[in-house]
């Protein structure tokens, strides 16, 4: 039987994208004929890795995993709502979380090299993404991760799998998980008015200032104007100037609550699925018709 080496290996991976395991496993089911390996993997996954690569993922699913004072938040994606519902995606994108939470790994590239195995894919976890790929058919792609392990005492909040939020704090827990609901639901750009970005704040400071340009006031009451408008600004997505979601009297704002608490939140991570992805606009009929076609095709 000829040897399978690392270099037949990795000739395969660059030719159909299957997961380092697969290709294997077919190069010794083929006496390590690459060409006849090659049909193999396109017979067992159809070389949906490489196909669905550059497709779109807009949708998908956020995951936490908080254990004490460490904790992830991940957003994982993929192309549609259906999948995003499906037990092994589920599977895998908590398993990616509990991978951040434990390991620390520097970006995705170094979570994706970490060892897993799950659905008979491995040994890594680009593996087991790969071979999702394959078996599911859609493309998946981890997006981003935070990680906390500083020691403050931690709270999160998942809205159902679509928006996530991780929060920092120092003493009351309830209260802490109460920001974690508010943060989900209010969606604040920033903890304080000092630390919402520049580029945010300077995009706010230029539309306030042509929309007060046209009142044709002097140029000193039209500064007032635009200084008033983007403190207003500031104040509507900054955590702790927002009006508490739960404040009874409806005035109070999350950083007089957490006052009366005794608490203070050091930081927050908000992920909502897709958010600030181009969705492609898709013709649902041409591409059932499309589907179709391909099915009779093939």
């Amino acid at each position: 039987m000829a040897a399978i080496t690392a270099g037949m290996v990795a000739e395969l991976r660059a030719k159909t994208d299957a997961p380092m395991m697969e290709c294997k496993k077919a190069l010794t089911e083929a006496e390590g004929d690459i060409a006849r390996a090659e049909e193999i993997l396109r017979v067992k996954l159809g070389n949906k890795a490489g196909k669905a690569a550059a497709r779109i993922t807009a949708e998908g699913v956020v995951s936490a995993a908080v254990d004490g004072s460490t904790g992830a938040l991940v957003e994982v994606n993929c192309e549609t709502d259906f999948v995003s519902k499906n037990d092994a995606f589920l599977a895998f994108v908590k398993a990616c979380a509990e991978l951040v939470a434990k390991e620390a790994p520097a970006d995705v590239a170094a979570l994706s090299a970490l060892p897993l195995s799950m659905e008979s894919f491995g040994p890594t976890v680009e593996d087991v993404r790969k071979g999702l790929i394959g078996k599911i058919g859609e493309n998946m792609t981890i997006r981003r991760f935070k990680r906390y392990a500083s020691g403050g005492q931690l709270a999160h909040y998942l809205h159902g799998t679509r928006i996530g939020v991780v929060v920092e704090f120092d003493g009351d827990a309830v209260a802490a998980k109460d920001v974690a609901m508010h943060v989900a639901a209010m969606k604040p750009a920033a903890l304080s008015s000092a630390e919402v970005p520049a580029d945010v704040v300077e995009k706010e400071r230029k539309i306030a200032t042509e929309k007060a340009a046209e009142s044709g006031k002097p140029a000193e009451i039209v500064a007032k104007m635009v200084e008033g408008t983007v403190q207003k600004f500031l104040k509507e997505v900054s955590l702790l100037d927002q009006v508490f979601v739960k404040a009874a009297d409806g005035k109070q704002t999350v950083g007089a609550m957490l006052k009366d608490k005794g608490t203070t939140v050091k930081g927050f991570t908000l992920y909502v699925v897709g958010e600030g992805i181009e969705k492609k606009a898709d013709d649902f009929a041409a591409e059932v018709a499309a589907q179709v076609a391909a099915a009779k095709n093939g």
